[in-house]
C-alpha cells in the first residue's frame, strides 16, 4: 500500500471510529425516504402501450435461427455454452404468460392496448399512449422511461419474471399475478404519485455526434459496440448531409436518465482521461476508471455498488483507527455491521431529490493528476473528454460517442421528472 493510499485508509478509520462513538457526522447526508404526493383522482387511461422485454430465449433465436439454423441446432449450441434450452424456454413462457395476463386485464376494463417489443418502442408509441406499462424488469423500465419526455405521462412497471428479477422500479411482485387487483386500486385512486427526478445532457464541442446506439439487454462486445457507432455515425451524416464537426455545436440529447450516466473508455482496461467541473467550478484533470452521475433512483443501483464498503474493509479500517487513537474498544461483528450499514445507507437518497451524485471510479492520483473529491452531490456536472474511444452510456441502454473535444453538461430540470406510482403491498 502506498503512503498516500495508507494515509487515506487511516483517515477513513478515524472517521469511522468517530462515527461509531457519535463524534462525527455521516459521510453523506441524504434522505432515503420516498416522498410522494397524497392520493388524487383515479388512474383511468384510455390507451395503454405495454412495452415488453426481449427474453434470453428470443435473443438466442435472433442470433441463430434467423441465420438459418434449426431449433435443434439452437439446443446443441446452448448446451455447448452450458445453457439450458428448456430453462430459457420456461422463463420465456412465464414472461409471455404474465404479459398476456396484463393485456387481458386492461382490455377487460375497456382500455385500448398496444403490445410493443422493445425494438419497436419509439416516440410515436409514446405520443399514442395515455400511459405506458413496462413489462419486464428494471432494465425494461429504464428503456421505457428514457423516451417519455413529459412528466404528465404515467409509467408503471410490472415485473414479468419475479423469481429471476428484482424489479425495484416495478409494482410489488404480488401484483404480477394479481394485476386486476392492482388495476382496480389504481382506478380507485388508492395509490400515490411519485415524480422521480431525471437528468438531461447538453452535448457540445468539436467533432460531436449526438447519434445514439441502442444497446441490447445482452452485452455487446467492444468490436460490435465500435462498429455500431461507426455505422450509426455514417448513416446520420448521410441523412443530415453534413458532418458533425463544427466547433461550437450544442445539442440537448432527446433522452433522459432515470438511473445514471456513465462516461469512460469503451475498453475497460484503459484509463479514462477527462476534465471535470462541478457546479461551474474550476476544471480538474482526471484519470480514472470512468465517471458515474446518478439520480436518487439510481443511488440504489450501480452508484451504490461503486461506493459501498464491505465488512472486511470496515473491520480493517476500524482496526487502524483504534490503533491510531489508542482506544480500548472491542471490534466484534455487531460493531462492524453497524458501521458498514450506516455508511452504506448514507449513499442512498430519495428519488425526488433534485441533486445529482457523482462518483469518480478508482481515480489515479500522482504528481500530474489529483482528485480533490472522489464523490459528492451537485446541481450540475460538466465533463470534457480527452479519451480515445469513449462512450457516454445512459441507463446502461443507450450509448453516445464521447471522444476528445466533446463536452457533456449533466443537470436536472423540473419538466424532466418521470411520473410513476407508489402502490403499497
Amino acid at each position: 500500500m502506498s503512503g498516500l493510499a495508507g494515509g487515506r485508509w487511516v483517515r477513513l478509520g478515524l472517521r469511522a471510529v468517530r462515527l461509531l462513538t457519535g463524534t462525527a457526522p455521516r459521510p453523506f447526508h441524504a434522505s432515503a425516504s420516498v416522498a410522494a404526493s397524497p392520493p388524487t383522482e383515479g388512474f383511468k387511461p384510455g390507451k395503454v402501450a405495454v412495452v415488453t422485454k426481449t427474453t434470453r430465449y428470443e435473443f438466442e433465436q435472433q442470433r441463430y435461427l434467423y441465420a438459418g439454423l434449426s431449433e435443434e441446432d439452437l439446443k446443441q449450441l446452448l448446451a455447448m455454452k452450458g445453457s439450458s434450452y428448456s430453462g430459457l424456454l420456461e422463463r420465456h413462457n412465464i414472461h409471455t404468460g404474465n404479459v398476456q395476463h396484463v393485456v387481458t386485464s386492461l382490455r377487460k376494463e375497456g382500455i385500448e392496448v398496444r403490445v410493443v417489443k422493445r425494438g419497436e418502442y419509439d416516440e410515436e408509441v409514446v405520443r399514442w399512449a395515455d400511459a405506458i406499462i413496462s413489462a419486464g424488469g428494471d432494465g425494461t423500465m429504464l428503456l421505457v422511461a428514457s423516451k417519455v419526455l413529459s412528466k404528465d405521462k404515467p409509467v408503471v412497471g410490472v415485473n414479468t419474471d419475479p423469481e429471476r428479477s428484482e424489479g425495484h422500479l416495478c409494482l410489488p411482485v404480488r401484483y404480477t399475478h394479481a394485476f386486476p387487483e392492482a388495476l382496480e386500486r389504481l382506478r380507485r385512486g388508492e395509490f400515490r404519485w411519485l415524480w422521480r427526478q431525471r437528468t438531461r445532457v447538453h452535448l457540445e464541442g468539436t467533432g460531436i455526434n449526438p447519434t445514439s446506439v441502442d444497446l441490447h439487454e445482452q452485452q455487446l462486445s467492444l468490436e460490435q459496440h465500435s462498429r455500431a457507432h461507426r455505422i450509426s455515425t455514417r448513416g446520420s451524416q448521410q441523412r443530415a448531409g453534413m458532418l458533425y464537426d463544427s466547433f461550437s455545436r450544442t445539442s440537448l440529447l432527446p433522452i433522459r436518465s432515470l438511473n445514471e450516466i456513465f462516461i469512460g473508455e469503451s475498453l475497460s482496461s484503459r484509463a479514462s482521461y477527462y476534465e471535470i467541473s462541478v457546479d461551474d467550478g474550476p476544471w480538474e484533470k482526471q484519470k480514472s476508471s470512468g465517471l458515474s452521475v446518478c439520480t436518487g433512483t439510481g443511488s440504489k443501483a450501480w452508484s451504490y455498488n461503486i461506493n459501498k464498503l464491505t465488512e472486511q474493509a470496515v473491520e480493517e479500517v476500524l482496526s487502524i483507527g483504534k490503533s491510531q487513537m489508542g482506544l480500548d474498544m472491542p471490534l466484534d461483528r455487531d460493531i462492524v455491521e453497524k458501521v458498514t450499514d450506516e455508511y452504506n445507507e448514507s449513499l442512498v437518497f430519495s428519488p425526488d431529490d433534485r441533486r445529482l451524485f457523482y462518483s469518480i471510479r478508482e481515480p489515479i492520483v500522482n504528481r500530474v493528476f489529483s482528485s480533490s473529491q472522489q464523490r459528492g452531490f451537485a446541481s450540475r456536472v460538466s465533463v470534457r473528454s480527452r479519451c480515445w474511444d469513449a462512450c457516454m452510456v445512459v441507463d446502461g441502454g443507450t450509448s453516445f460517442e464521447f471522444n476528445d473535444g466533446a463536452i457533456a453538461t449533466i443537470s436536472m430540470a423540473e419538466e424532466d421528472q418521470l411520473r410513476t406510482v407508489v402502490l403499497e403491498h
